[in-house]
């Protein structure tokens, strides 16, 4: 069994060749103290190599123990050197402020190299957030007048008749109890702008039976034969607004433009944007060419101006429609201004007649 002097001398030993055989890499400390040992572990080794090679002849052939016994005192004196100073600057708050505002190295960092940016490295672009699309409206409501909107939107978009059963499958109505369906049926065949024809293979009507189309304002005139032949019903001279005719069909510019030039009705339009606005009934045989030359011809003859149209009427022997305008200002001038009365500032009207025996009248001190 080795005593705790001889196995301790025979571990400085081993540690000794590992320094001796590696002197460029660090010896390793499990010690808490380690972190601090790690700055100094080549100066310690280039301080035992000096040693070494500078004394004297006899002092090599002493024994290793001895040596061994010198260099470990001199590590410790060391080690103990450097605990001390990292202790004191420690404990010295201003030193660690002065550390921290000491000005900064001029030798270039990793850190600084990698985060320069190259001469010769592209700028990237901004990238744009992506927009996503976002989903339409499909919500239909709860309530039953929401639905039957919806539900008059869809026959008046597809433009032909629909069961029931099609109104609820596009609703997406098909979980609701029966008595919802059956007050959106009642209330749709009761909307002025649905109309509802009864099955009549069957004796006895219920709100699943049926077929529903869209009553437009402007019923059956969905081209320009039917446009033509509404206009020849009519029993008075009134204009067809092209707002209502549109409520039924909705693409008829096209082809009131084309009846337009045919002169078999009569279109008066918008100043701006030239849209279609009232529609007359026309005949296409009023319509007469009238040739460029006599066209001229009107255009050259000069009309008086206003002032001067009643007194030209009067010297050919006709009769004018209206005063002559310069009498009608003589007269306006001529005659004395009124001074308007004005309105009394009265109040409300007396609604307490039954009881003016409870009454006093102070009317006589009103200013």
């Amino acid at each position: 069994m080795l005593s705790a002097a001889s196995f301790s001398q025979q571990s400085a030993l081993r540690q000794t060749f590992v320094l001796l055989q590696h002197p460029a890499s660090p010896p390793p400390f499990s010690s808490a103290a380690g972190s601090l040992l790690d700055v100094f572990p080549y100066r310690l080794a280039a301080n035992e190599h000096t040693e070494r090679d500078l004394a004297p002849p006899d002092a090599a052939a002493a024994s290793p123990a001895v040596a061994m016994s010198s260099y470990l005192e001199k590590q410790s004196a060391a080690f103990k050197g450097t605990l001390a100073s990292a202790a004191s600057k420690l404990s010295n708050p201003m030193s660690t402020k002065a550390a921290s505002l000491a000005p900064p190295s001029p030798s270039p960092s990793a850190a600084s190299d990698s985060a320069a940016p190259t001469p010769t490295a592209k700028r990237k672009r901004d990238t744009q957030p992506e927009v996503y699309s976002q989903p339409q409206l499909t919500g239909y409501g709860v309530d039953v007048r929401s639905h039957m909107k919806f539900a008059v939107d869809y026959l008046k978009a597809k433009g032909v008749s629909k069961t029931m059963t099609e109104i609820i499958d596009h609703l997406s109505l098909r979980g609701n109890s029966d008595e919802h369906k059956q007050e959106l049926a009642e209330g749709l065949r009761g909307h002025p702008r649905v109309e509802w024809k009864p099955d009549t293979s069957l004796s006895e009507q219920t709100w699943r039976t049926g077929v529903y189309s869209y009553r437009p304002v402007i019923p059956g005139v969905t081209d320009g034969t039917s446009l033509v032949a509404f206009l020849q019903r009519k029993t008075d001279a009134s204009s067809l607004a092209v707002r209502d005719l549109k409520d039924g069909w909705p693409d008829c510019e096209d082809t009131l433009g084309r009846l337009e030039g045919q002169h078999k009705i009569l279109v008066t339009r918008t100043n701006r944007e030239n849209f279609p606005r009232h529609v007359w009934l026309d005949d296409a045989s009023l319509h007469h060419a009238i040739q460029p030359e006599f066209q001229a011809m009107w255009r050259r003859v000069q009309i008086p101006s206003i002032d001067d149209m009643h007194r030209k009427l009067s010297s050919v022997q006709l009769k004018p429609t209206s005063e002559d305008p310069r009498k009608m200002a003589a007269a306006a001038g001529n005659k004395p201004k009124v001074q308007k009365k004005r309105a009394s500032k009265r109040g409300g009207k007396q609604t307490n007649i039954h009881m003016n025996h409870l009454l006093q009248d102070y009317s006589n001190l009103r200013r």
